[in-house]
């Protein structure tokens, strides 16, 4: 069975501003999703799934959807507000969707086989998408199941215009994860990497920190975790507005309790994201530079 990729497009862009998932950046206008379905496709992916907001159908159909029409199979769910366990209602106040680990839950109807988890703004590499099949095309008969994470090269992830947060890898011996810490306010000094306290000490780090972006690789035991963990977290944080259900936690928790085992496959693809309005530049002419290197054809679609 192939593996499927879950694409997180649902999120509302605070500090960029706008629907950042749907914004031309390729030379022929492509979004940077569309070069992952590009590389998800040539690695042998058989589906693609969207997190999406209701409101968005319409544009998101219209811009994207009918590219991938004839290409490889898609479907879509919507992150509702209302979308929760029996028992439970969001407060009124709250406008905001449930956070990443929720995103992930709510693809179960459409999911049952192993499958890769992305955000829709951000760029991976073909290298990231040659992993994660590699890896959840493997028969998998352990338990604890084994799930993986892609983990990049700190310095080819940050943004010469402002700090961003980095989540760091804790690698064991064997290749396993063993923790993320959230990392906020890092940025690149001259001599590196370096993150930031509150009185802005600088704590250098090192170049080649394997680092979390967000892209996943599960099996659907996945769901039942998730699931568990996203009730607790309702019954503890439920009527907080702002309060969210993030992936990274979720896994973590799930490492703590001896639910699953996480392998980390390294790539040295250097990750393309625009979190302050001025890395918008920087994205586009690099996705030209890899058109002129043959990575990508001029328009991916029209092939």
């Amino acid at each position: 069975m192939k593996p499927t990729l879950l694409i997180l497009a649902a999120g509302l862009g605070s500090r960029y501003g706008g629907l950042k998932q749907i914004e031309a950046m390729g030379p022929s206008g492509e979004a940077l999703l569309e070069y992952s379905v590009h590389d998800a496709v040539a690695a042998g992916f058989g589906k693609v799934v969207f997190v999406i907001r209701r409101d968005f159908l319409n544009d998101f159909r219209e811009r994207i959807l009918r590219r991938f029409h004839g290409r490889i199979p898609v479907d879509y769910v919507f992150q509702d507000l209302t979308a929760l366990p029996t028992g439970f209602q969001p407060v009124a106040e709250r406008a905001r969707p449930w956070g990443t680990g929720h995103a992930v839950l709510i693809a179960r109807p459409v999911i049952s086989e192993p499958f890769a988890v992305i955000n829709a703004d951000d760029y991976y590499g073909a290298d990231a998408f040659a992993h994660l099949h590699e890896f959840l095309s493997r028969p998998a008969h352990s338990w604890p199941p084994v799930f993986c994470l892609v983990a990049y090269e700190l310095a080819k992830t940050l943004s010469e215009h402002g700090a961003v947060s980095r989540g760091i890898c804790e690698v064991d011996r064997k290749g396993f994860l063993q923790s993320v810490t959230e990392r906020t306010q890092v940025e690149i000094a001259e001599t590196g990497p370096c993150y930031y306290d509150a009185v802005r000490h600088a704590y250098p780090m090192p170049p080649d920190a394997p680092t979390s972006m967000n892209c996943f690789g599960f099996r659907p035991e996945i769901f039942d975790f998730l699931e568990s963990q996203f009730r607790d977290f309702l019954d503890a944080s439920g009527t907080d507005p702002r309060a969210e259900f993030y992936l990274p936690a979720a896994v973590g928790t799930m490492i703590h309790r001896n639910q699953a085992k996480v392998r980390v496959l390294r790539t040295s693809e250097t990750w393309m994201g625009v979190t302050h309005p001025a890395d918008r530049d920087d994205v586009v002419e690099r996705l030209r530079a890899l058109v002129k290197q043959d990575r990508y054809p001029q328009a991916l679609w029209n092939d």
